[in-house]
């Protein structure tokens, strides 16, 4: 986790406004409620279609412009890694990194669509590349390789697994300079895997951010391509995400890291991860590499649960449905990881966004932490008390509660629309329920357990 002198978005127990297992109830009472309610109201598929109304276009100067925003902020990111005080609360680049980066893009993709396909900075290189190549080669360029159907997502999957390990078991994850390094690396594996691949293909499925970040975006009823903006019914862009190889794996382990996050907080996990150092050490790692092992062995544990929880949903759904198979019904209903996914993110990290987000401030008049005051805000502080324990508490178990509701929508929604008989539809989704449910459980139990 982020080592910063931040209430983190985690609570204590001594924080909770009423006991933890009357939360869960209430949460499992909220999902079943609103399981019958689907099952007498929503009797036909809504959410199938994807139709879009265009509103309005987009010149081609807005995209150079944020594209060049994107690498703005990249650049500045690295330089400040590199070249700045290596003290992560006085550096620019791990708030920049694990707060706006990863907590509030994904957050701002659900609310307004996918604008990171506009502020990415390696599309925007690529772009610019490409553009150039084109012009001196006299649009004879040769054409992108076709990306392997069998490779799929995955690339993707170890790329967002690879920053979960930095951000929560790396022991060096918050120091300046090792940001900056990783923040390059992945920079040219996007712009070469873009170059043999191709823009469109190489993001989707070689992307984690891009891809990641263009998922939660078809939640929100903004979808911004054919440089235009289009309006859509919400939810409605969630079943039309694109399926295939690694497709299940990559929203597991967005959850799966973020559970981890929590678990390994609390004391079960402590426990654990003490005695299975204790062991690394008898076979000669030192405590270092022993506490890495074991936590990367319980980030991978961690995803496996999340795993684990779904396909039990996905062999229940299949008990309805016998020809088909349990591979074909995980893709069939893998959009509804979407929203999970989000809550997840959302609970996790609300207080980290709510008051180290407020240190962006501050850090952009002295990104280096050298002491300069480039806009007048370099003596702002964090107010930690806009916001109580008790409302973050409420916060969190409302995101949960609310990401699994939709969960549930979308579940309904596609199994409406592969069973004829909504009666049987509502059968397939016992099982789901279930796993809303516990995934509710997991979540609030996560949020409670770190004392």
């Amino acid at each position: 986790m982020l080592q910063l002198p931040i209430a983190h978005g985690l609570v204590g127990r001594e924080d909770l406004p009423l006991p933890p297992w009357l939360f869960a109830w209430g949460a499992a009472a909220v999902l079943v409620v609103s399981f019958v309610g689907l099952a007498v109201l929503w009797t036909r598929p809504q959410l199938q279609g994807g139709e879009e109304r265009r509103r309005f276009g987009i010149p081609r100067w807005v995209e150079m412009v944020l594209g060049a925003v994107g690498v703005g902020i990249f650049a500045l990111s690295v330089y400040a890694g590199f070249e700045g005080t290596q003290t992560e609360t006085a550096n620019i680049t791990p708030t920049l990194v694990f707060v706006i980066f990863w907590v509030a893009m994904p957050i701002a993709s659900v609310a307004l669509g996918d604008i990171f396909q506009f502020l990415s900075p390696w599309r925007a290189v690529g772009r610019a590349c490409g553009g150039l190549a084109r012009r001196l080669a006299g649009g004879q360029v040769p054409a992108p390789l076709p990306y392997p159907e069998r490779l799929g997502r995955w690339p993707a999957v170890a790329g967002l697994l690879a920053f979960g390990w930095v951000e929560l078991v790396a022991s060096n994850r918050t120091d300046p300079s090792f940001l900056a390094t990783l923040a390059l690396v992945y920079a040219a594996v996007q712009l070469i895997g873009m170059s043999a691949f191709g823009e469109k293909a190489w993001t989707e499925n070689g992307d984690a951010f891009g891809g990641l970040f263009a998922l939660c975006g078809r939640l929100s009823p903004l979808a911004w391509h054919d440089r235009a903006l289009f309006t859509r019914r919400p939810l409605s862009g969630v079943p039309q995400m694109a399926t295939g190889a690694g497709a299940v794996a990559l929203l597991c382990v967005f959850i799966g890291n973020t559970a981890y996050d929590g678990f390994s907080q609390g004391a079960a996990w402590l426990d654990v991860a003490e005695r299975l150092q204790r062991a690394l050490n008898g076979i000669g790692l030192n405590d270092a590499l022993a506490l890495q092992t074991a936590g990367t062995v319980g980030l991978l544990a961690c995803v496996a649960v999340v795993y684990g929880f779904y396909r039990i949903g996905i062999d229940g759904v299949r008990s309805v449905s016998p020809g088909s198979s349990s591979g074909e019904l995980a893709l069939a209903f893998a959009h509804t990881l979407v929203p999970i996914g989000v809550a997840y993110l959302v609970a996790h990290y609300v207080s980290l966004l709510a008051f180290q987000g407020q240190a962006i401030v501050y850090l952009v008049s002295d990104p280096l932490g050298r002491g300069s005051d480039l806009f007048g805000t370099a003596d702002r502080a964090i107010d930690y008390t806009w916001l109580s324990s008790t409302t973050i508490w409420y916060l969190q178990v409302a995101a949960l509660v609310c990401g699994h509701i939709v969960g549930l929508v979308l579940a309904h929604d596609r199994a409406l629309a592969r069973f004829r008989d909504p009666r049987e539809a509502t059968r397939s989704q016992y099982w789901m329920l279930a796993v809303m449910v516990g995934f509710t459980s997991l979540g609030l139990w996560l949020l409670s357990a770190t004392g």
